[in-house]
């Protein structure tokens, strides 16, 4: 565990200098009558997760919390399974983005992840599958006006259905 600690925490760390150095690209800053700059949120959050891994190295370090202290391994049999049964779950979630849309793989990986990860009833998964992405789908289409991708051709006929009910 200690050293997957400092692992995780220099990975994050990494990944928050690299937000904050593309964040840059776009204004950081606060403009007085116009609000801020395009980077200005990402930026910001990108530096508060620098603080924090920096927070998780110094707990590291002094050897204050658990896991700096356990000298377990990081994944056990149960965790290594689990580790793949997810990632391969996000992995087949982002490479179904572009086939069935944005909207139709967030569905199927709350399929996948309710019904056979999480062996929840019917009753609960359906709803789940059908409301949410639908309510995405809302959320983004229609109020925010952001277009997510629609996937490949066959989909067409669902977006146009859901399309009038907006406009």
């Amino acid at each position: 565990m200690r050293l997957g600690e400092i692992v995780t925490a220099g990975v994050l760390a990494l990944l928050s200098i690299y937000l904050m150095y593309e964040a840059s690209k776009n204004g950081v800053g606060y403009t007085v009558g116009k609000g801020p700059q395009g980077g200005f949120w990402p930026f910001w959050l990108g530096m508060g997760m620098l603080i924090s891994t920096g927070f998780i190295t110094l707990n590291w370090v002094r050897r204050v919390s658990p896991p700096s202290r356990s000298e377990e391994p990081v994944l056990d049999a149960f965790g290594i399974r689990t580790l793949i049964l997810v990632g391969g779950g996000i992995i087949g979630f982002v490479a179904l983005i572009d086939i069935v849309s944005m909207y139709g793989a967030v569905a199927l990986f709350m399929l996948y992840y309710l019904k056979l990860l999480g062996r929840h009833s019917w009753t609960v998964t359906l709803p789940m599958v059908l409301v949410f992405p639908l309510a995405l789908f809302f959320f983004f289409e229609g109020v925010m006006q952001i277009t997510m991708p629609s996937g490949m051709s066959f989909t067409d006929p669902v977006y146009n259905v859901l399309y009038n009910i907006i406009y």
